[in-house]
């Protein structure tokens, strides 16, 4: 694989000089992993406050279903979306993108998979593989902002509010999922 098709294909990481579609595209797969996070981590939250009765098969079961669940909702909603707003079904290479999108924001499940596998092998208990798993979709939605808000052209000040106030909102959501278990 060549270089320069190498970046095209890391959404966080996009050459300088890729065309608007290709952001856009790269945008609309970030969106989605962003929507599948927030999915990801109200699920593990509401989960973990249900006590100790939790085990990790039933933990990795409902956290994977449910994310597939809301990836196909999305797929569903971007084929609906696209017939209405162009009168005709998606081309090839349009419906390749919607797949694309769905399917890349399944990585948001590799690190509570990951810690979720420790927890069934014994390595650690179910309670604490459910709180790094938390820990790590937090952490990856703060690198995605992070980098999201560097790449604006604002200076270091107004990167520091647009920063704060997005966390916030990102604190709002969590609280709004939590509180609505």
């Amino acid at each position: 694989m060549s270089d320069q098709r190498e970046h095209r294909n890391d959404d966080i990481h996009l050459p300088e000089d890729a065309s608007e579609n290709e952001r856009r595209q790269a945008g609309d797969r970030l969106r989605e992993r962003i929507y599948v996070t927030f999915t990801a981590l109200a699920i593990l939250m509401a989960m973990n406050s249900h006590g100790e009765a939790l085990d990790s098969p039933t933990v990795l079961w409902t956290l994977v279903i449910s994310v597939i669940g809301v990836l196909l909702a999305g797929l569903v909603s971007d084929l609906v979306s696209h017939m209405i707003v162009h009168n005709t079904l998606p081309t090839a290479a349009e419906f390749r993108h919607m797949v694309a999108v769905s399917s890349r924001a399944l990585g948001v499940l590799v690190a509570p998979a990951i810690a979720l596998l420790l927890a069934l092998t014994g390595a650690v208990p179910v309670r604490g593989a459910m709180i790094a798993a938390i820990v790590a979709l937090i952490v990856s939605l703060a690198v995605i902002v992070r980098i999201a808000v560097s790449r604006t052209g604002l200076g270091w000040g107004k990167q520091v509010v647009v920063l704060v106030a997005i966390v916030a909102l990102g604190v709002l959501v969590v609280f709004l999922e939590q509180l609505a278990h």
